[in-house]
C-alpha cells in the first residue's frame, strides 16, 4: 500500500510524525509531500529533525499570500505530485489551506482521499479553517475522527457511513516528546532569566486577531498588562502584522522571542503558569500537559478542554489578563483524546479500507 500524506504546517508536522512512524512499523509505502505553505525553517524543517520524521519526498515551495492565491498554487502544483505517486490513498491534516487543496487536487483525479482530524466544528464560519474542514470532511472517501464530539458533527452532517473514531494523533506524539524533555533544563531560563512557574507563554497568529489592528491592539493590551510575564512566542505572521499597524510587541509584561522548536515548546508549556492563544493545536496541548489556557477566539473546536474547566474563552484586555492569573483547576483522568495510540488505528483502517 502507498500512501501519500500532504502537509504544509506546523500543527500538520506534529501530526504527520507519528503518523511517518506507524506506517514505517507497518511496512507502508509513505510519500511525504511538503506544501511550503509555513516556510519558515523554524515552523518547519526543525519540526522534520526535532520529530525524526523522513525528508519529504516532495517540497512545492509555495509560500505565503491570500488563502486564495495560496491554495490556487497548491492545487496546481499537486496533479503532477499526485499523478506521478499514484496512491492508494491520499491522507490530508487538519483545516489549511494545504489539506483543502490537497483533497481537491485527489478528488478531481478520482484518488481516494482521508482526513485525519476530521469532524471538528467552531460554528464560526468567518475563520478559513471553518470552510477548509468542513469541504474537506464532505469530499473525503474516510473520515477519521479524533473525538466522539467530533464523530457526533460528521454524523449529523450525513457523514457516519465514511466516519470513524481513532483518536488525537497529537496525543500520541506529545505523550512521547513529553516523557523526553521533563527533566531537560527549561529553554527559557538561560535566555530570559525565568524558571517554571514565572511567566505564561503566548502565541497569537490567526487572520481573525492580527487582520483587525485594533483587535491585535487589544489583545497586546490585554497579554502587556499582566502582572507577571508573558512569553509571546511570536509567528511571523504577528510580527508583520504588527509591523504595519505600528504595534509595539514588546511592552509591559510582555517579553517577545522567536518561536520554540517543538520539543522546547513542550517543555517551556509545562514550565509555565498557563498559556495564551487562538492555536487550535496548542489548546489540546495545554490540556494534555494538564497546564491552564487561556483562548483569545470567541469559540473553540476543542470544547472538552472548556468543559473540564482548563480552558477558557476571552477577547477584551480585561478577560485576557484576568484569565491569565485565574486559579488552576481541579485535576482530572479524562482522556477525551485517546490513549496514544490513534496513529496506529490510522494504518489500520487504511489498509483495511483499501481500495
Amino acid at each position: 500500500m502507498r500512501i501519500v500524506s500532504i502537509v504544509g504546517a506546523r500543527p500538520q508536522f506534529v501530526k504527520l510524525a507519528p503518523v511517518a512512524a506507524a506506517a514505517s512499523a507497518a511496512g507502508v509505502e509513505h510519500v511525504i509531500v511538503h506544501t511550503g505553505q509555513h516556510y519558515d525553517p523554524m515552523l518547519s524543517d526543525v519540526f522534520f529533525r526535532d520529530l525524526g520524521i523522513p525528508d519529504a519526498d516532495v517540497h512545492l515551495g509555495v509560500g505565503s499570500g491570500s488563502h486564495g492565491v495560496q491554495t490556487g498554487a497548491i492545487l496546481a502544483a499537486m496533479d503532477d505530485v499526485l499523478e506521478t505517486a499514484a496512491p492508494d490513498w491520499v491522507l490530508v491534516y487538519g483545516d489549511t489551506n494545504s489539506t483543502l487543496a490537497g483533497a481537491l487536487s485527489a478528488v478531481k483525479l478520482h484518488l481516494p482521499v482521508a482526513h485525519l482530524e476530521a469532524g471538528l466544528r467552531s460554528r464560526n464560519r468567518r475563520m478559513p479553517e471553518e470552510h477548509n474542514r468542513v469541504l474537506t470532511d464532505h469530499a473525503a472517501d474516510l473520515c477519521l475522527a479524533p473525538t466522539e464530539a467530533a464523530m457526533s458533527h460528521l454524523a449529523a452532517e450525513g457523514l457516519a457511513e465514511r466516519s470513524m473514531l481513532v483518536g488525537d494523533v497529537m496525543t500520541d506524539v506529545l505523550h512521547l516528546v513529553r516523557d523526553r524533555v521533563a527533566d531537560a533544563p527549561a529553554p527559557l531560563a538561560d535566555e530570559l532569566g525565568m524558571g517554571d512557574g514565572e511567566y505564561s507563554l503566548a502565541t497569537i497568529h490567526r487572520a481573525e486577531n492580527t487582520d483587525d489592528p485594533r483587535r491585535l491592539e487589544r489583545i497586546v493590551e490585554g497579554l502587556a498588562s499582566s502582572p507577571h510575564p508573558i512569553v509571546l512566542l511570536a509567528h511571523p505572521r504577528l510580527v508583520a502584522k504588527a509591523r504595519d499597524a505600528g504595534i509595539e510587541l514588546g511592552r509591559g509584561a510582555i517579553r517577545v522571542r522567536e518561536p520554540l522548536a517543538y520539543p522546547q515548546l513542550v517543555r517551556a508549556v509545562l514550565g509555565s503558569r498557563g498559556v495564551v492563544t487562538d492555536s487550535g493545536g496548542l489548546q489540546k496541548e495545554a490540556f494534555l500537559l494538564r497546564v491552564p489556557c487561556t483562548t483569545v477566539r470567541t469559540e473553540t473546536e476543542w470544547a472538552e478542554t472548556v468543559d473540564l474547566g482548563w480552558n477558557v474563552l476571552a477577547n477584551t484586555p480585561e478577560e485576557i489578563a484576568a484569565a491569565t492569573e485565574r486559579p488552576r483547576p481541579a485535576d482530572t483522568d479524562a482522556a477525551p483524546y485517546g490513549d496514544g495510540r490513534a496513529a496506529e488505528r490510522v494504518i489500520d483502517a487504511l489498509s483495511a479500507r483499501r481500495a
